[in-house]
């Protein structure tokens, strides 16, 4: 038994040496923040990755350094233009100052709390001094949401470091919405108004079609003016040709000139229906009989 003494004193004191060094080493990963406190009394924070020593008294804490987002409920606010919406936005932030951060809220969940009311009452001033249009709005130059938005992240930021050793990234609206009882009064307003400007349009495009109309009835007008005076040109001078023509063959034979007009009157006269009474010394039936006209 006493031969067995020495053994096992060496066994504790290895034993011992081992938990000693366990106690005194750290690893950090290089998404941690660790934070050593002693006693409850905040020592340092490292946030170098790799192995480190510390007093084996010390405990150690290990924070997230990525970024985390904060998804708040969607809340209530009224613009200048007294206009109630429904936003819905995010957070992005993360741990900047873990000695800070530890004093003041000690953990994610609190941090978020003290981050909800920090951000609350930025867009509440922020949407409170704007009018809706800047937005949402059709015209894309009116829209000042994102310029909002960032002095808004800017000032938050600055507020949350301070305090709580929060870094906020950013901060958007990932949807704006109408209050429940105010949609059908909207839908109502927007229905009316596209009503509107659809009876406008066709208002606008009867004028047009009118003016269309009245300026394809003057062009047809001009046109069957242009024709018919053309046609009685055409016409007078076709008539003129005419006279000409007879006048040159009675010029040259009066006596066949009036023998082919008798036979063109009589053709204009007689058809195979007509029923013709004729005396002995008529023209006609000299010209039947005869073969010619009786006049000198």
């Amino acid at each position: 038994m006493m031969r067995d003494r020495p053994k096992l004193v060496r066994a504790a004191l290895a034993a011992a040496a081992l938990w000693l060094v366990w106690a005194s080493v750290f690893t950090v990963r290089e998404t941690e923040f660790a934070f050593l406190t002693q006693f409850g009394r905040p020592i340092r924070s490292v946030a170098e990755a790799g192995l480190h020593f510390k007093w084996p008294v010390q405990n150690v804490t290990y924070f997230d350094r990525r970024l985390r987002i904060y998804n708040p409920r969607p809340s209530e606010f009224l613009t200048r233009d007294k206009k109630n919406i429904v936003v819905e936005n995010y957070v992005a932030w993360r741990i900047d100052d873990p000695e800070k951060f530890v004093q003041s809220v000690g953990d994610a969940g609190a941090a978020e709390m003290r981050l909800h009311d920090i951000i609350w009452s930025g867009l509440s001033a922020a949407l409170g001094s704007q009018e809706l249009d800047a937005l949402v709005s059709p015209d894309p130059a009116a829209v000042r949401a994102r310029e909002i938005l960032d002095r808004l992240t800017e000032d938050s930021d600055r507020s949350a470091l301070r305090q709580y050793g929060i870094r906020v990234v950013d901060v958007r609206i990932k949807r704006i919405n109408l209050p429940e009882q105010n949609k059908q009064s909207v839908y109502a307003r927007m229905r009316a108004e596209r009503e509107r400007i659809a009876r406008q349009y066709r208002a606008e495009g009867e004028e047009q079609a009118l003016a269309i109309r009245a300026d394809a009835d003057r062009q047809r007008e001009e046109i069957l003016s242009a024709a018919y005076r053309e046609a009685e040109r055409t016409r007078g001078e076709g008539d003129a040709e005419s006279t000409r023509v007879y006048g040159q063959a009675y010029a040259r034979n009066p006596r066949l000139y009036r023998f082919l007009r008798t036979l063109e009157s009589y053709k204009r006269v007689l058809d195979d229906k007509t029923t013709a009474i004729l005396s002995s010394d008529s023209e006609l039936l000299k010209v039947l009989m005869r073969g010619q006209s009786g006049a000198p």
